[in-house]
């Protein structure tokens, strides 16, 4: 018999009745699209779940920081992370903004803030560093950084939903903050973004800018995009969001069953424990360092083990940004050597909340079984 398969991840989804039930008012209106009601309810209820002071909701987390990028009208250069999906970068590039990456730290694999300064110009205008992986930023030393050299910080939150530092939601931090709800994501609905900032002017412009420049019904004053979120995918978040702390608590067990059986394996390198007195973490993925030279076997090795069970883990993030095929040339992978030697040997093993622990177990036996 085959054995089941196990993907990096799984969406989550409310229960069907749920769903059906709340789309049941949209066959009757017949409204379905540019900020309507459930987008308008979503919107609010985000704010006060992720506690922000404001919040704009789009079709996805790439337009949502391209958009961003867009109406802050920077220019010059960008610090930002080579250790991250692919649309952090192009959303920088796609602004005609030059990216200057910045090498991780070893521990969290965030952006080494002891690094910044040395990369600052007289071209640079922002910082767009990365929650990755949920894990939180050094954010009150890039806080100190950009108001030391009048810069502004984008933060990319595609990973961070729910996630809080200090009694604070995380999109509360720097000029603004950027999500992502795709399906891979903690929360999502089914495809979709947001934008928190405490400045209005740039929510004003933002709104603008994702309904095709629209001041008013008749008045276009400006080239915009269309970045709206339709009312279904509203309506997937409202019913996701109920079960949100639910879901969260389930990702954790399943964490820490994996960090039971890995947590002591020489050779394997588990991310820092997410939660602290100061963080309250959303357990969205669960990246594994293997170090061949200690374990045996390199993370490609355990990747195709696993895969010939059935099982499908991802390499995020391989390969780093700055090494992307459209970027040949361009960008010089050893001048962030910690980014380059965790992205040849992370794997991040499946997680979501309704993976059954005695698949857990099955995973960490395959892999223990190569050791």
């Amino acid at each position: 018999m085959e054995e089941k398969k196990i993907f990096v991840t799984q969406a989550s989804m409310p229960p069907f009745e749920e769903y059906v039930e709340e789309i049941r008012n949209l066959w009757e209106s017949h409204v379905i699209t540019n900020m309507a009601t459930y987008h308008k309810e979503l919107e609010k209820k985000l704010v006060e779940c992720l506690k922000v002071s404001q919040l704009s909701l789009f079709s996805n987390g790439h337009m949502a920081l391209e958009l961003t990028l867009q109406a802050m009208k920077l220019s010059g250069e960008v610090i930002t992370t080579p250790f991250t999906f692919a649309s952090t970068t192009h959303a920088i590039v796609r602004n005609q903004l030059t990216p200057v990456f910045c090498d991780i730290n070893a521990d969290d694999y965030t952006m080494d803030v002891s690094k910044i300064e040395e990369l600052i110009t007289d071209r640079t205008t922002a910082i767009v560093p990365v929650h990755v992986y949920g894990t939180v930023c050094n954010v009150d030393e890039i806080e100190r950084i950009a108001k030391k050299y009048d810069l502004k910080v984008i933060y990319d939150a595609a990973h961070a939903f729910g996630v809080e530092y200090n009694g604070r939601g995380i999109g509360s931090y720097g000029d603004a903050s950027i999500y992502s709800f795709h399906a891979t994501k903690a929360f999502n609905t089914i495809e979709g973004g947001a934008v928190a900032s405490n400045d209005s002017l740039l929510m004003h412009n933002l709104y603008k800018l994702k309904n095709f420049g629209f001041l008013n019904e008749t008045t276009v004053d400006g080239v915009g995009a269309n970045a709206k979120m339709n009312e279904f995918e509203a309506i997937m978040g409202l019913c996701n969001l109920k079960h949100f702390d639910e879901e969260v608590e389930k990702r954790k067990k399943v964490v820490e069953h994996y960090r039971k059986r890995l947590g002591k394996v020489p050779g394997i390198k588990l991310l820092k424990e997410p939660v602290t007195a100061e963080v309250k973490s959303n357990y969205n993925y669960f990246p594994v360092i293997f170090e061949d030279e200690y374990f045996g076997f390199s993370r490609n090795q355990v990747r195709e083990k696993l895969n010939e069970h059935n099982i499908f883990p991802r390499r995020y993030f391989y390969p780093l940004t700055n090494a992307l095929e459209c970027y040949r040339g361009q960008f010089d992978v050893n001048q962030t050597p910690v980014a380059l030697h965790m992205s040849k040997r992370v794997l991040t093993l499946p997680l979501y909340p309704d993976l059954e622990l005695a698949d857990v177990d099955r995973i960490c036996d395959i892999i223990l079984e190569m050791k």
